[in-house]
C-alpha cells in the first residue's frame, strides 16, 4: 500500500503545501469551440481548477489554473486556458518564452485543520469560490505522465489589424512526471461567478458536481518543448484574447458576454 503519512515541513515554510484540485464537466461543444484547428477535444469535457500557493523566486506565488482535456497529434492532454497568479516578476518572461498563458490574478487558498477555502478575482470579479472539508487520507495513486498544451505565438509589429505573424502559433508540450506525497479527499461546494475577465462560468459552466481534493505532488521530471505548428489561418480568430490568458477576446473567437473586453 502506498504511504499516506504526513508530509513533513518547517513551521511556516511556504514550500510543499497541497494544491487543491478540482473537476467538473461542462457542455461539449462549448469546450471545443475554445480549441484552436489541431487541438482536438479529449475523452470527456472536463474542466480542472488548480489553486496553489509555490515558491517562485523564493517567495510564495498563489494562483490559479484552469485546463480542459484536450489531445495533441494523438496524445491525451490539458489544454491551458489561464494561469492566474499574484506575482507579476513571472508573467510576461513566461508568456514570451514559453508561450505559458500567465496574467495577474487575486488568490486566497489555505486550510485550517480540515477546512479548505479558496477564492479567486481579477479586476473587481470574484470568478472562483470553494468552500470544503478534508474527509479522508486516500491511497496514494502510482507515478504517472501528463502533458500539457500552451501557444507560443507572436502576431506581427504594427497598429492596424494583420494576419500576418512575427512567430506563427506553435504547440508548446510541457511534459510531466508526478508521484504523490499526500492524496486527501475533499467534500464542498464550488461557485462560479460571471466574470468578464475570466468567463469560466460563462464558456465553461457547471454540468456536474464538481469532486475535489488537496494533492501533495512528488516532481519527478518536467519538459518543455516545442511540439508543432498550428495552421495560421485558422488560429486567427484565436490570436485575440485577454491579458497573457487563452480566454477569446473581442475581436474573434467564441466570445464570452457583451461586458467582455480585451486587455
Amino acid at each position: 500500500m502506498s504511504d499516506t503519512s504526513n508530509p513533513q515541513i518547517n513551521p511556516g515554510d511556504i514550500g510543499n503545501w497541497p494544491m487543491l484540485k478540482i473537476a467538473y464537466q461542462t457542455d461539449a461543444d462549448k469546450l471545443a469551440a475554445l480549441l484552436p484547428p489541431g487541438i482536438e477535444p479529449g475523452a470527456t469535457p472536463q474542466v480542472n481548477l488548480t489553486l496553489y500557493n509555490y515558491p517562485v523566486n523564493n517567495e510564495p506565488e498563489f494562483g490559479i489554473v484552469t485546463t480542459i482535456e484536450a489531445d495533441y497529434n494523438g496524445m491525451a492532454g490539458k489544454y491551458a486556458l489561464g494561469y492566474g497568479i499574484d506575482q507579476e516578476a513571472a508573467i510576461f518572461n513566461s508568456q514570451q518564452r514559453n508561450g505559458q498563458p500567465k496574467y495577474p490574478c487575486d488568490t486566497t487558498y489555505f486550510r485550517f485543520g480540515d477546512q479548505v477555502e479558496a477564492k479567486c478575482s481579477h479586476h473587481g470579479y470574484t470568478f472562483v469560490e470553494f468552500s470544503g472539508k478534508s474527509t479522508a487520507v486516500e491511497e496514494n495513486p502510482p507515478q504517472y505522465e501528463e502533458n500539457e498544451w500552451w501557444i507560443k505565438v507572436s502576431m506581427a509589429a504594427g497598429m492596424m489589424p494583420t494576419e500576418a505573424y512575427d512567430y506563427p502559433p506553435h504547440v508548446v508540450r510541457v511534459r510531466s512526471v508526478y508521484g504523490t506525497a499526500r492524496y486527501e479527499r475533499v467534500e464542498g461546494t464550488l461557485k462560479l461567478g460571471d466574470s468578464p475577465w475570466d468567463p469560466i462560468a460563462e464558456l465553461l459552466p457547471m454540468r456536474s458536481a464538481a469532486t475535489a481534493h488537496l494533492w501533495t505532488p512528488i516532481f519527478m521530471d518536467r519538459g518543455i518543448n516545442t511540439e508543432g505548428a498550428l495552421d495560421p489561418a485558422g488560429f486567427l480568430p484565436f490570436a485575440d484574447m485577454i491579458g497573457g490568458s487563452r480566454w477569446p477576446g473581442q475581436n474573434g473567437g467564441p466570445k464570452a458576454s457583451g461586458m467582455q473586453r480585451a486587455a
